[in-house]
């Protein structure tokens, strides 16, 4: 019997370690539940952010150099530099080209030989007229003193006075003939002149026309043969010429102020003035030449160079000094954010505040003094959307 108990005993259910069991499971369920919950929250934050927060549609301005002048401005116009004083030097004698003293850039002065032509021919001619005129000279003698002989002779009653009038005729023969030499020898002169090629003022060379070997003649009419030389300009009577619309001719004035900026130089502006308003129109162009002349340019300027001229308004004056310009950035682009002047840029599509020092204001503009260089990129325009670290897209131009 105490064989069957201990039997039964051992098949009884232990309640109590599967007690224990659930209540494990249950903590584990919560946990996991928890953790759900949280990377919901999480990925509903980040959907959010990504969906539902006001993107800000902005365009960018760039930081870049502006005259002081624009301030004042009150027409544009566009033309290109010139010389007053320029002239294609060319040969008043036909010839092979022998001798080439100048070449681009080269400064001449007044009466300078530049360049010479071939005269052997024109030479001899010289040298025979000079031999002509000495052998009229010597028949002069001769021809004097036969008068003077005759002269007397026929004081004396020795002659008869045809004999003095056959040798007075000589004498003045002789004397035409020596007068005609005498031209002929200038002439000749002339003639190996017209083989040098001289400046005809001071200035600078700006072309090559022809080399040593070519022939040169004064029209240029065979194919073969050149006309100018070299051509060459006075670099002091650089201006400018512009074409002006007909409908803003009334804009402009003589003496009136203007800020004249190279293409090739655009960061340097020079003061300038009306010279002249041509008296005519272009009909095909319906424009009115205007003369610029610069009060004061270095020797970056070149003629041909392309210009932007601005207009003054009336009564504004320019010195003789260069025109610096300054860094400037649309006014809109400036806001006041805790007590100090920003700007905006993206970085990454975020709004990044930038501090910055400004300075005077020229028709929207304004002068950045520091904080900022040129090209760089701020929002154009910034209102209270606009914060540090606000999300930014670029509106298409």
């Amino acid at each position: 019997m105490a064989t069957k108990d201990a039997d039964l005993a051992a098949l009884r259910i232990d309640r109590s370690s599967q007690g224990a069991r659930p209540r494990r499971s249950r903590f584990s369920r919560k946990v996991i539940v928890w953790l759900v919950l949280l990377l919901s929250v999480a990925a509903g934050g980040i959907i959010f952010k990504q969906f539902f927060i006001r993107v800000v549609e902005v365009q960018l301005a760039t930081a870049s150099l502006t005259s002081p002048s624009q301030a004042t401005a009150v027409l544009t116009a566009s033309g290109y530099v010139v010389a007053r004083r320029k002239a294609a030097v060319a040969s008043k004698g036909t010839g092979t080209l022998v001798y080439l003293g100048v070449d681009e850039g080269d400064r001449v002065k007044k009466g300078q030989i530049i360049a010479r032509l071939d005269d052997s021919d024109v030479a001899a001619t010289l040298q025979r007229a000079r031999e002509n005129l000495r052998l009229a000279e010597a028949d002069l003698n001769d021809a004097k003193k036969n008068l003077e002989r005759t002269q007397v002779l026929l004081k004396q009653d020795m002659i008869a006075q045809a004999d003095f009038d056959v040798a007075e005729a000589r004498y003045k023969r002789v004397v035409a003939t020596i007068n005609a030499a005498q031209f002929g020898v200038r002439e000749a002169e002339v003639a190996v002149q017209n083989t040098r090629i001289v400046a005809p003022f001071d200035g600078t060379v700006l072309k090559k026309n022809a080399d040593v070997g070519e022939i040169v003649a004064p029209l240029a009419g065979a194919a073969s043969s050149k006309a100018a030389v070299v051509t060459i300009a006075d670099m002091a009577s650089l201006e400018v010429e512009a074409d002006v619309s007909e409908a803003n001719i009334t804009r402009v004035s003589p003496e009136q102020s203007c800020e004249i900026t190279l293409d090739a130089y655009p960061q340097q502006g020079y003061p300038g003035y009306v010279s002249k308003i041509v008296p005519t129109a272009d009909r095909a162009k319906a424009t009115v030449l205007v003369k610029i002349k610069f009060r004061e340019y270095d020797r970056r300027v070149l003629p041909e160079m392309s210009a932007k001229i601005t207009f003054l308004a009336a009564g504004t004056k320019t010195g003789a000094g260069k025109i610096q310009p300054l860094l400037t950035v649309p006014a809109t682009a400036v806001s006041m954010r805790n007590g100090r002047q920003v700007v905006y840029q993206v970085h990454q599509d975020r709004a990044v505040e930038v501090a910055v020092t400004t300075g005077q204001k020229l028709a929207g503009q304004i002068e950045i003094t520091s904080g900022l260089k040129e090209g760089d990129k701020v929002i154009g325009k910034v209102d209270q959307r606009i914060q540090a670290g606000a999300k930014i897209s670029q509106k298409a131009n």
